[in-house]
């Protein structure tokens, strides 16, 4: 439309005649009529209708996404007309929809409640869903259109270490503000990233050395073929060697592996006393399956694993999972008033057969956190939210947490878990009280140099 004035210009500047009264006429109406039909197709883009969720495909590219405005742009503030708009990206489809599906039902509950209470700056929360299907690069992808198509305040999301990883630049480059729910691996610290998952003084170090004074000292380290496996282990083989214990063997397979016949004759070879377990998504499903259909239960080799809980307890079988081990922060049986009424309240909204876990939880708590962090700023601008965020506590389902204004993870306190034949957990040991985080493992001599080889 802008060209059709322009060049009008340039005939008359050239001396031609203009065009004729008539043409003009009829080039106005068309303009007239791109500029309706502009404003009635791209007016609601993007934002789902009143009390629904927009959930697009996916793999595939989000039409119309921005390709991006260069360092140092910053992200929308989400506030449009009485409304906050807040991204969820979270793997729906794909080998990792089993964990992160019901993350992005947490999210959205806490979302609810939230508006249900008065909402956010008295305004409501919009929540923009994307799929990641469980592609790093789709996770980049989503993250982009949601911070420059959308104009999203926040973003809730993402579950393996190389999501966040693929994601992390897009967040830096275009100041957004992603909040990230999952345990995983350390060594890493973003101004625009708060971790509300354990890092790895808060899970990985305290169950290694319980490990090590409760079920032996032989360990046999298998995990998924990215990065947080593979850090974890690094990190596991050098507090063993400081803390006497041995690895006895360390395989890795690709996310979504199925065929574990291999694997499990090395270990069965190995005779370790205890299997650390980093492996991720589906296929914990055909392990632990094959592992029983070998003959090894929990009574044989402990097995101990750091993404394994409620919900993947449920798509695996608590008859095939029971005796073995997990680490986290919280259980659907942590015992605390806050969590009476969460997991109330979770079952009442998707079912009784639906369970929490640390995840769920960590994605809850990290919605609620954020609206405070908002109330105490008085806005959503992400530099104005990252300050207020410091120091801020919530109490939560599995008990306070403080939000550290140096790092952007939160205290957490550690627990180690039985799997009972209910399919829930018997807490075995936990640290007592809320574990400052260490990312860095600053506080190990042992760990020197190690963020150097990450």
């Amino acid at each position: 439309m802008t060209e059709m004035f322009v060049n009008e210009k340039k005939r008359m500047k050239k001396g031609e005649k203009p065009m004729k009264r008539k043409n003009r006429k009829w080039v106005l109406l068309l303009i007239v009529g791109l500029m309706i039909a502009v404003t009635g197709c791209g007016g609601t883009s993007g934002t789902p209708a009143s009390g629904g969720n927009q959930t697009t495909s996916g793999g595939g590219s989000s039409g119309g996404s921005s390709t991006g405005s260069g360092s140092g742009s910053s992200s929308g503030s989400g506030d449009d007309n009485g409304e906050i708009k807040v991204g969820i990206l979270h793997s729906l489809s794909g080998t990792m929809a089993i964990s992160e599906v019901s993350v992005h039902d947490a999210e959205l509950m806490a979302i609810e409640e939230i508006n249900a209470a008065g909402g956010v700056l008295g305004k409501k929360l919009v929540p923009i869903i994307e799929d990641g299907a469980s592609e790093p690069a789709v996770f980049a992808e989503k993250a982009r259109k949601l911070i420059q198509q959308d104009g999203v305040a926040t973003v809730f999301g993402g579950w393996t270490s190389a999501s966040r990883k693929a994601m992390l630049p897009v967040f830096e480059e275009l100041n957004g503000l992603l909040w990230y729910p999952v345990q995983y691996e350390g060594l890493e610290a973003s101004p625009n990233i708060f971790y509300t998952g354990a890092t790895t003084n808060q899970q990985i170090v305290p169950s290694v050395t319980w490990l090590l004074e409760n079920r032996g000292t032989k360990f046999f380290l298998l995990g998924s073929d990215y990065v947080f496996p593979r850090t974890a282990n690094m990190i596991i083989k050098a507090q063993l060697a400081a803390e006497g214990g041995e690895v006895a063997g360390e395989e890795y397979t690709a996310l979504g592996h199925t065929d574990y016949s291999t694997v499990i004759s090395k270990i069965i070879a190995a005779d370790p006393d205890v299997i650390y377990n980093t492996l991720n998504g589906d296929s914990n499903v055909a392990f632990f399956k094959q592992l029983k259909d070998a003959g090894i239960t929990a009574d044989d080799i402990t097995v101990l694993s750091v993404s394994v809980a409620e919900e993947e307890i449920r798509g695996i079988g608590a008859d095939v999972l029971e005796g073995h081990l997990a680490a986290w922060n919280y259980y659907q049986t942590t015992d605390t008033p806050e969590n009476k009424t969460f997991v109330a309240n979770y079952k009442a909204k998707y079912g009784e057969n639906r369970v929490t876990a640390d995840p769920i939880e960590a994605g809850y708590i990290a919605v609620y956190l954020w609206a405070a962090a908002v109330e105490k700023a008085g806005t959503t601008d992400v530099d104005a939210v990252r300050e207020a965020a410091k120091g801020l506590e919530f109490v939560g389902p599995g008990g306070k947490v403080t939000i550290d204004g140096d790092n952007q993870h939160i205290y957490k306190t550690v627990r180690i878990g039985q799997v009972q034949s209910d399919g829930q957990f018997l807490e075995l040991w936990n640290s007592g009280e809320p574990v400052k985080p260490d990312p860095y493992l600053e506080t190990y001599e042992w760990a020197a140099g190690l963020s150097a080889g990450s």
